[in-house]
This record gives C-alpha cells, structure tokens and sequence, in this order.
C-alpha cells in the first residue's frame, strides 16, 4: 500500500513538473526568429508591388507593373495593361494605392526614371485595360512614396527625383482626378523620408543634405532646410522613428547604391536649440539597401526593421552587385540591433528587396506576410510565426 501512494505522488510530482516545463518552453511573441513559407508568384517581375482590394470581393489581391493577381491564391493573372521597357528596368517604381476619382475603386499611382512622368491608373472594376492618367511631368523619379503632410487624413504623394525639384502633388478636394501642385524645394538628391523630427507635431521632409522643417501651413509657407547630414545615395524611404524610445525621433538609412545600413540617434544640445546626429551602424557587410519598412512583424507590439539588397539596381555596376541576394529583417534588442534571416542566397536561391514592397496580411493569420517584387520575381513570404 505504501508502494502505491508513494508511486501515486511521484507521477503527480511528474505530471506538475511536465506543466511547467511545458508552459515557460512556450514562446512568447517576439522571443523567437519569425518563420517564413516562400511562395513565387512570377518568375519575371517589375520592381514594385502593392496589395489592396482590386475587384471589392474583400480579399486581398497583388498588383505588380502590368498584372494583378487575384486572392487568395493569386494563380489568376489579371492585365492592367502595358509598361514601357527600358534595357533591363520594366518603368513602373512605385505602386500607391489611392481613389483618386472617388468611385469607390482603388486605383494606383507610379511613374518611372526613363518617362520622367507621374501617372495614376484608373481601376476600370473589369477586366478590361486600365486607363493611364498623366498626373506630372516632374523628372527622373527614383521612386515615389504617399504621405500625409497636411494631416487631413488623405495622404499625398511625394516622387523622389533627385535631379529636379522636390514638389508635393496633392489631390484636389473638389475636382476628382486632379493633384494640385506645391513646390517645396529645389534640386534634392537621391533619398526621401518623413516625420516629425522636432516634435512640433508636424512631419518633416529629409532629404539627402538635411531635413526640411514644415511650417504651420504647409502648402502656403515655405519651409526651412536644416542642413545636418550628408546621408549619400540614400534609401527611400528614409525612416523616422523613435529607435531607442527616448521619445524623440531617430533617422534609419540604407545606402541604395552601396554598402551600409545605419541609424542616426538624434540628440539636443544643452540650450536645447540644436540638433546633433549620432551615426551607429546597423549593417556593414550588405549593399544596395534601397527601400525599407518598419513594421511589427513577429506580434510582440514593438516595429521591427524590414529591408533587404535590391537585385542590379544599376544593372551590375553597384558595389556588390555579385553579392549573394538577401531579405532580411532587424529587431531592436535596447542597444541595438539583430538581424534575421527571411531569405538569403545566390540569385534563384535568394530574394533581394525590390524597390517598393508590401507588408500586409494576406491570409487573415493575425500575422503579416511580406510581398516582394524585382528582377529576381515576384514572392510572397508567408509569415508562420515563431513557434
């Protein structure tokens, strides 16, 4: 009898000792490398991507240069019609998902280097070809990202054209399909980013030589460059975010041409009347890092760096160019940050990050997956979590 109650108590010593090793090896959000599913959805691609509702069936839906692909599987290709070619660049370096005509469709905005011209296309709700609407001839555009400048909850867009002035196109609030035009500056470099880098609760223009202040009424006063840095062949975006939680923000910059990755602390003097930058070194050994996210992609409520090397940005002639190809995400460990791996390779084995890519959930997970486009294809990366 006493066998017994003593081999009873040892399997319920066991079974307690069981559930509790059971429940702290359960990970915690964010306390293990996101796993990720690698999906190509074309082998050929352009250099931009997008996801949003094409045919308001309530799925999400991939749009990509001359097609779009229908959710959720995207097996069915849709055309939207033709992009010019240039040598190895299809010209198509953004995909901004506006309503420009308010017919309750979402259309899209891009333009390209060797056009010289911003356009939106103008979803038809069939499948017949979208109609292409010149909305500028602005110069060489890099690429091209949407911001809300005016805070007014419609977001305006903003080319990076390095060679010409930078000029905010704003969409006009009475006559559908029209952008009204606002110059902000001049000749600008290669590189764009926006936020609020003086906490006077208004976003902020940074280009390659500074940061250009926006006054209390942006679009009727002009605004003043602070030139506090060379930042070089930049990304776009250039990321303003409060890296260290010290409430004020932080610049993220990859070089889109070469090699390096860093952020740059922000810091105020002692009469509080000057900004000095602080340069740390996120990535040394990649090159081309061109365009980046900052999104929380492992759930645990803190944003993590996304970016990656963008496949022959100048057609073989960039810095590490024969370099393996990399997709990657950084998370800030409170002192600095770590990187993972999401893809990383040989051209075929690798994915590179495009120039313009996308963050969105496709699957109704819970979870975010990364759609990337380039040379080197079209992929989704399915996000699995980390468990």
């Amino acid at each position: 009898m006493r066998k017994v109650v003593l081999l009873g108590l040892c399997l319920v010593m066991l079974s307690v000792l069981s559930y509790g090793q059971s429940a702290e090896s359960k990970p915690t959000p964010g306390s293990r490398p996101v796993k990720f599913l690698k999906k190509q959805i074309a082998a050929e691609s352009f250099e931009s991507v997008a996801v949003f509702d094409v045919n308001q069936d309530s799925k999400p839906d991939i749009v990509s240069g001359a097609y779009w692909y229908e959710g959720p599987l995207f097996f069915k290709r849709h055309t939207i019609g033709t992009v010019p070619r240039m040598n190895e660049y299809w010209d198509d370096f953004s995909t901004i998902p506006l309503d420009v005509n308010k017919d309750n469709r979402q259309d899209f905005i891009t333009g390209g280097w060797f056009g010289k011209t911003l356009i939106w296309r103008e979803n038809p709700g069939n499948d017949k070809e979208w109609a292409e609407h010149i909305i500028a001839k602005p110069g060489n555009i890099e690429t091209t990202r949407s911001w809300d400048i005016d805070n007014d909850g419609v977001p305006e867009i903003v080319p990076n054209t390095p060679n010409d002035s930078l000029i905010i196109y704003r969409l006009n609030q009475t006559t559908p399909g029209k952008f009204d035009r606002h110059r902000i500056t001049g000749k600008h470099g290669h590189g764009l980013g926006f936020g609020d880098l003086n906490n006077d609760g208004r976003g902020d223009l940074i280009v390659e030589n500074g940061w250009l202040e926006a006054p209390a009424q942006p679009f009727a006063q002009p605004w003043t460059l602070h030139p506090d840095f060379k930042l070089g062949t930049s990304s776009v975006p250039i990321l303003v975010v409060d890296v260290n939680q010290d409430k004020v923000n932080d610049l993220i910059v990859g070089q889109a041409h070469g090699y390096g990755l860093h952020w740059y602390e922000q810091k105020k003097d002692k009469n509080l009347k000057k900004i000095a930058w602080i340069k740390h070194p996120i990535d040394l050994v990649n090159s081309q890092y061109h365009t980046m996210e900052w999104v929380d992609i492992d759930n645990d409520g803190q944003p993590e760096l996304i970016t990656g090397k963008r496949y022959r940005a100048h057609n073989g002639n960039d810095p590490g160019e024969t370099d393996p190809l990399g997709l990657y995400y950084f998370k800030w460990n409170g002192e600095s940050f770590t990187k993972q791996i999401i893809s990383y390779g040989p051209f075929g084995e690798g994915k590179g990050a495009g120039l313009y890519f996308s963050v969105a959930d496709l699957t109704g997970s819970g979870r975010k997956d990364i759609i990337v486009a380039g040379k080197d294809g079209l992929y989704v990366f399915y996000n699995q979590g980390s468990e």
